[in-house]
């Protein structure tokens, strides 16, 4: 599961001449830190909606949770190899869109990831690299291909007995774009859900300004290079920097391959800026994973979607469409 970095949002609120203001709260959900931000005309109002989004994302998270072992998301699992579970309609369109996402990365994402034998060792105890026999029977049992969706019986099947299903790489994501989405039904004019770094932004600040964000190198994290308006949009910033191992002069990082089980190489942070936080998160682990070439061919060719990336030299390479007003 990747790590959120590197993501500050500046309010430029200035004097509070207006009506309506900006209100905070700060709590955990998802087992992570959730930041939900509104504008409303008073706090009541603003604590009320506040409220709304908080139950929506525990809601999904009772959904897809596959550490909630009466969630539809482990009835799956526990049933791998054995038989379809039935499972609501919600919960199907994420499976498929989750496929959707795998096919156009060429597996690079694939929330199957979760069948994978945890054989690489981040905290310092791996002296040396697992075998090749190892690595490949590490990810044997992963392959979104292996994923069986019957839409008209809404039943959910894992063809291989110990196969698996998680969300950590998308479900945070879908988790802000639905309390985003719930908010705009009930009248919030803007706001941010900030769901551990995947981020879902909609409307303006109260004095008319864009909602901004800093992007920071992680080479130098005292400075943002970047400073970027949102609107209507979702940004995602992952970094693979602190975790890894060095064997044979070369760096193996945290994040793995699901196709090959070998860790991934080149790249140390990506930021994704797309209309939803989902894609937005599922497309900035599988850059990774595909590579700095492959990655931005890939997202200069969907609409709507911008990514930054720095390769472990420092490097900062965008895609084709996006512009960057770069800090000192």
């Amino acid at each position: 599961m990747l790590k959120k970095l590197f993501l500050l949002f500046f309010l430029s609120i200035g004097v509070q001449t207006f009506s309506q203001q900006i209100y905070k709260r700060t709590l955990k959900l998802m087992g992570s830190r959730f930041d939900i931000t509104v504008v409303a005309q008073d706090s009541v109002e603003a604590h009320k909606h506040i409220d709304l989004a908080v139950k929506e994302i525990s809601r999904i998270e009772k959904l897809i949770s596959s550490w909630d072992p009466d969630s539809q998301t482990s009835a799956i699992n526990k049933n791998a190899g054995l038989q379809a579970v039935k499972v609501n309609s919600e919960l199907i369109e994420l499976i498929k869109r989750a496929k959707k996402i795998s096919q156009l990365t060429d597996g690079a994402f694939d929330i199957s990831y979760a069948s994978m034998d945890k054989i690489w060792k981040f905290d310092g105890s791996m002296k040396k690299m697992p075998s090749d026999e190892a690595i490949k029977n590490s990810v044997s049992k992963v392959g979104y291909q292996n994923i069986v969706i019957d839409e008209e019986n809404s039943t959910v099947f894992l063809k291989l007995e110990g196969m698996k299903i998680g969300f950590g790489a998308i479900g945070k994501g879908y988790a802000a774009d639905k309390a985003k989405d719930l908010l705009i039904s009930k009248g919030v004019v803007a706001g941010i859900i900030n769901a551990s770094g995947d981020m879902n932004t909609w409307g303006k600040q109260p004095n008319g300004e864009s909602w901004k964000v800093a992007i920071t190198n992680p080479m130098n994290k005292n400075k943002a290079f970047a400073l970027l308006p949102l609107n209507n949009e979702a940004v995602v910033t992952s970094g693979n920097y602190e975790k890894y191992v060095n064997f044979n002069g070369k760096r193996y990082t945290h994040i793995i391959d699901p196709r090959t089980g070998y860790p991934s190489s080149g790249i140390i942070s990506a930021t994704v800026f797309a209309p939803k936080a989902e894609l937005a998160d599922a497309l900035a682990t599988s850059i990774f994973v595909m590579g700095k070439e492959v990655g931005l061919n890939r997202i200069n060719q969907l609409p709507k979607v911008e990514c930054i990336l720095i390769d472990d030299q420092g490097n900062i390479f965008t895609s084709s469409n996006i512009e960057i007003n770069t800090k000192s």
